[in-house]
């Protein structure tokens, strides 16, 4: 059988080196599911990736790119439940260690990496769920529960950060944003951010901590989710308690920050640096729990910021590189 899909053979800009053309489709193996997809999500990593962070990846030969995607069983390995075939899921991991992910009409992987879609969400929804909302659990919950205590999120409105609010907020916190403009700001609200700040003005850790002193008795915030460590990691000891947590997921305008070790030390502060592919089996379930209650609750909120066909990928990773998008990416699959 054969399908459509993207890859590349070499490293450089999307625009030279995608190409969309026809190739063997793959075959489920021993505990392994065989999707049809709908659409393919691009993140950061996917144009990271393509662009050369990772030199050996084309080792083994060309790659279909991308991680996160959803679409419906069609086959399974051996192992594998019958009755999952016809199964409308979502996938994640798809391109970790792997030559071929979800730019193409159909993506093989381990039964556990494509999970169950609620009815109630579509295939646009379910190619948002791998690495930004599993990556947002991750940083609300990995340190224990936040019920009663102040939760920051910085970059609040921004594809983890804002499901980072939801989660914190539905599990009991007062939660906090900052944002870099009015519109950003609005929709940290919305999603349940009680205050927001400005992290383009400076000083404005001082700001959240003169903020939570004025309405909170114990003062001080207990957990950071932050976006840019190097950037953001002076304000934030500026607000953040003795006994704090910082847990980040990105730190792309400083990429080797230089650590204030002492004040850090006497602060006992704990670091929590978070990546989808490295959490611990029982985080990627645990998470995936609670995105199915809450999907299947409707107590998620989503922005798809860009849809486009998958003729046109590389549009969609330029969207990615350039900033020019708040939300998920995707690219929607030939039926």
């Amino acid at each position: 059988m054969m399908m459509q899909a993207a890859s590349y053979a070499a490293f450089g800009k999307a625009r030279e080196v995608l190409v969309v053309g026809p190739r063997e489709a793959p075959l489920a193996g021993p505990g392994e599911v065989l999707v049809r997809l709908a659409t393919s999500a691009v993140n950061p990593s996917d144009v990271k990736k393509r662009a050369g962070s990772q030199p050996a990846a084309l080792a083994g030969g060309d790659l279909v790119p991308h991680s996160d995607g959803a679409g419906t069983i069609v086959a399974v390995g051996e192992g594998v439940d019958p009755g999952r075939v016809g199964e409308r899921v979502w996938t994640y991991q798809a391109h970790f260690q792997r030559r071929f992910g979800t730019a193409a009409q159909y993506v093989v992987l381990e039964s556990r990496r494509a999970v169950r879609l609620p009815h109630n969400a579509s295939f646009a929804v379910g190619a948002c769920l791998g690495i930004p909302v599993m990556t947002a659990h991750r940083c609300v919950f990995a340190d224990g529960s936040v019920a009663g205590q102040l939760v920051l999120v910085t970059g609040g409105a921004g594809r983890v950060g804002r499901y980072a609010i939801q989660f914190a907020k539905h599990a009991g916190a007062t939660v906090i944003a900052t944002a870099s403009n009015a519109a950003d700001a609005a929709e940290c609200r919305e999603l349940g951010a009680v205050e927001v700040f400005n992290h383009r003005e400076a000083g404005w850790g001082k700001q959240v901590d003169a903020w939570a002193a004025a309405h909170r008795t114990a003062g001080k915030v207990d957990r950071v989710v932050d976006v840019e460590f190097g950037a953001n990691l002076p304000e934030v000891l500026d607000c953040l308690r003795v006994g704090g947590v910082i847990a980040t997921y990105s730190s792309t305008q400083v990429t080797e920050p230089k650590l204030p070790f002492f004040r850090m030390l006497y602060m006992d502060i704990t670091l929590r640096i978070v990546i989808v592919y490295a959490m611990p089996e029982e985080a990627k379930q645990a998470a995936i729990a609670d995105i199915t209650r809450d999907l299947a609750a409707d107590r998620l909120h989503h922005r798809i910021a860009a849809e486009v066909p998958l003729a046109d990928i590389a549009h969609a990773h330029e969207l990615i590189e350039q900033a020019q998008v708040r939300g998920c990416v995707l690219v929607n699959l030939p039926e």
